[in-house]
């Protein structure tokens, strides 16, 4: 163990090993964080999306660092509710009704136009009918009248989606009639300054009130953008790296230690016991492992645990217990073998205690290059849908943006930013495998 501990100092004479380092160390401190300010309960209740958690995100907005190579200014969302706000709101209340005014103020400085308009509203009393009417009031003094109608308890106004006011905006979408200029003045740009919607409702009940929140959504949000059903990637983008670690460390170092510990076994008993490792072995060699995932994945479960376990199973009977088979053939005829052997210890104790220590050192390296195969696999069984459906992963993300043809539409962050964390965490495994091969292969050490 010390000479291993010996040479793992030798590390720091290497920089890919430095780089590869800082590279694990990220994704570590990333997991650990991620873990701790986003539990994973949260996590996948942000990720389903449950009871509309994400309603005031745009859907398919770019992240905001978009912001740093163009010009203009992208617009972000805007939210403006009555609660937060008393003196947007002014209520009169009469003997047999209640007359509600509230006008919910805001300034637009971006050069965009933004991508939806969405009013919702609340009113104290669950069984309320009141009447309403809507007003937008742009920065030049115009007044463009919205719409009138009842407001139920719970409402909301999708004013993007009424065909009446597109209507009235010639043609227009509301996120972009709304804010253009007048026609004479029209250079497709947003008019900027000061907005206003106004709401007059009327009820019959004099003790029932009304509140309402304005969300303006904008063309960029976050960190890593949004998707189609509003979710803020940065969920997915941040829990991907522990699922990540946990997934290949677990895979390779388990796939490493079996694999090592049966060729050692069959190396040492022969005979019929490595007779048979060796033809379930070749029996193994020939079956597609990506198929057989496929096929678990659609028949029988898609947990990320069960994958994992079919992964290690399927990864321990490879080509490389053959190789560990050579090397232990050569350890087992070595003079302390025999002498533990005339010393009277068993089988097992010879396995753990004398043969595989000689190996491990190879073992080292090896479980660390294989950590970005597993990653990558468990990205791309999550890209072909074959995956748990409630964990946010790296490979979830681009088969969404696969499904929807972000590609396409131009949604390229959609794909380019958890491919650039794939390719990152499998360039820091590989550049640190390399330099511990370096260090305990004998004959690259010579080089």
């Amino acid at each position: 163990m010390s000479a291993i501990v010996r040479r793992l100092k030798e590390l720091k004479n290497y920089p890919s090993a430095i780089f590869g380092l800082s590279i694990i160390g990220f994704l570590l401190v990333l997991s650990i964080y991620t873990v701790i300010a986003i539990p994973y309960s949260q996590a996948t209740k942000l990720w389903r999306g449950a009871d509309q958690i994400w309603i005031e995100n745009p859907r398919f907005a770019r992240p905001v660092f978009f912001d740093w190579f163009t010009p203009k200014k992208l617009a972000r969302t805007i939210i403006v509710d009555s609660k937060n706000n008393p003196a947007a709101k002014i209520v009169e209340r009469h003997e047999k009704d209640v007359e509600i005014r509230i006008i919910l103020e805001f300034e637009f400085p971006y050069d965009e136009f933004p991508t939806e308009i969405n009013l919702f509203m609340n009113t104290k009393l669950p069984d309320s009918n009141m009447y309403g009417t809507f007003y937008w009031e742009t920065p030049d003094g115009r007044k463009i009248s919205l719409k009138r109608g009842s407001i139920k308890a719970r409402d909301s106004y999708e004013m993007s989606q009424d065909t009446a006011l597109r209507r009235r905006l010639t043609g227009k979408d509301a996120h972009i009639g709304l804010f253009s200029k007048p026609s004479n003045q029209d250079d497709g740009a947003p008019l900027k300054g000061k907005y206003k919607l106004i709401i007059e409702a009327l009820s019959f009940k004099p003790d029932d009130d009304l509140d309402a929140r304005l969300v303006v959504y904008g063309t960029v949000h976050g960190i890593a953008g949004t998707d189609h059903l509003r979710r803020d990637l940065r969920v997915a983008l941040f829990w991907g790296a522990p699922i990540a670690l946990i997934f290949g460390l677990l895979a390779a170092v388990g796939t490493a230690v079996l694999t090592m510990l049966i060729a050692a076994t069959g190396a040492w008993y022969r005979g019929v016991v490595d007779g048979m490792i060796q033809r379930i072995t070749e029996i193994r060699m020939i079956l597609p492992t990506l198929i057989i995932l496929i096929m678990i994945g659609m028949f029988y479960s898609r947990s990320i645990w069960v994958i994992l376990g079919t992964v290690i199973l399927l990864g321990v009977f490879g080509s490389g217990i053959k190789i560990y088979r050579a090397m232990f053939l050569q350890v087992r005829e070595m003079p302390y073998i025999e002498a533990a052997q005339a010393y009277g210890s068993s089988g097992s104790r010879i396995i753990f205690r004398y043969m595989a220590p000689r190996i491990i050192p190879m073992l080292i390296p090896t479980f660390v290059i294989e950590v970005p195969a597993f990653v990558f696999l468990e990205a791309t069984l999550a890209f072909l849908g074959i995956s748990d459906p409630v964990i946010p992963t790296w490979g979830k993300i681009l088969y969404d943006a696969q499904s929807r043809g972000a590609l396409y539409m131009g949604q390229y962050y959609w794909v380019v930013i958890p491919s650039t964390f794939l390719i990152i965490t499998g360039l820091g495994f590989s550049m640190l495998g390399f330099a511990l091969d370096r260090i305990f292969n004998p004959r690259l050490r010579r080089m």
